[in-house]
């Protein structure tokens, strides 16, 4: 019998970790052999999660690269912004394979990652061996590696909304406004005055305006991708539900294109990648329609009147936007079937 891949993860106590937690239970080369939390080391998970309950029952292991190495071929950090700048290079150092939840390793120049993230930014060896893992565009990239960085929630929605008609030259590159929408688990578990009940039930607000992490990480895949520098004009909104993420973008035509042409596009541009779903003309996706799933919906509207198009994309923010594509990384890195432990249909409603 082939023996599974050890997994371990950091932050096991926050959404993202929990949902590792999830979708690998159903992985049929991974066992998870260590959950680990700095915070709640030797308190049984089951405890802060009760729907873990007969699943996983073990103990949270404290933070230690070289029991990590001990215990696992791979470790997730599904950490907060500037843990993962110590731990990993620890983790690598010991042997392991990475994928990182956090953003610490997403931007390659450590300046910007000061400038925006507000921490002292890694080493920049390790910020240019971390592989960007946006898996339907940079796949190839994955394979074979040890150290991949995954995507942000708000950029990957984004970005594969974005991609094929910026590559193709269809849309103006300095053109390009993003109104982005999330639900209030990507705020994380912690508690915070913006996401009590009282003050974001009923209610829906803007924050980050201009000022967003994300506005960098977005920045460089598209400059990357149109090979001259892209700049957008980026607004989260903050959703009272509790999964999903809807950007909607907004963009100037270069040349005459019809909803249809655009959907051609597309699904030419993804073909063959499972998790990108391009609607038909008319049918704009909803966040509803890919929750609990890993899956990437877009749908498009065309204006001949002003010229614009407007992209329409929709992912879970902790599936896609990060448990679900980091095991879709993990795939890729081990040169397996990209869909392995990921088969899942969005629940509905």
């Amino acid at each position: 019998m082939e023996s599974k891949l050890r997994a371990a993860i950091v932050g096991s106590t926050g959404y993202g970790g929990v949902e590792l937690i999830r979708l690998l239970q159903s992985h049929p080369k991974v066992e998870i052999t260590s959950v680990i939390s700095s915070s709640s080391a030797g308190v049984p998970i089951e405890e802060g999660f009760p729907h873990l309950t007969g699943i996983i029952e073990r103990e949270l292991d404290g933070v230690d690269a070289q029991e990590m190495a001990e215990r696992a071929d791979i470790v997730f950090t599904a950490t907060p912004s500037g843990v993962s700048t110590k731990l990993v290079p620890q983790l690598l150092a010991a042997g392991l394979k990475v994928v990182d939840l956090s953003g610490d390793f997403r931007l390659k120049d450590g300046a910007e990652y000061e400038q925006w993230y507000k921490h002292p930014a890694p080493a920049d060896e390790y910020l240019q061996r971390a592989v960007y893992g946006l898996c339907e565009v940079y796949g190839e990239r994955a394979a074979g590696v040890d150290f991949i960085s995954n995507p942000g929630c708000y950029p990957t929605a984004t970005l594969l909304g974005l991609i094929p008609a910026l590559e193709a030259g269809w849309i103006k590159p300095d053109s390009i406004i993003i109104d982005a929408k999330s639900g209030v688990s990507g705020a994380g578990r912690g508690t915070s005055l913006m996401v009590h009940y009282s003050e974001i039930n009923e209610n829906f607000k803007a924050y980050k305006i201009n000022k967003h992490q994300h506005i960098p990480e977005i920045e460089q895949v598209l400059t990357d991708i149109a090979g001259a520098k892209v700049t957008v004009t980026f607004t989260t909104h903050l959703v009272p539900m509790t999964r999903g993420i809807m950007s909607t973008m907004y963009a100037g035509m270069l040349g005459q294109h019809t909803e249809e042409d655009f959907i051609e596009l597309y699904r030419k541009y993804y073909a063959g990648r499972p998790y990108v779903r391009v609607r038909n003309a008319g049918i704009v996706p909803a966040t509803k329609e890919v929750s609990g799933s890993n899956y990437c919906d877009i749908g498009f509207a065309t204006d001949a009147r002003t010229g614009r198009v407007t992209i329409v994309s929709v992912i879970d923010n902790i599936v896609k936007g990060a448990a679900g594509q980091a095991i879709q990384n993990l795939n890729l890195m081990m040169g397996w079937e990209e869909t392995l432990g990921l088969g899942y249909t969005p629940v509905y409603p």
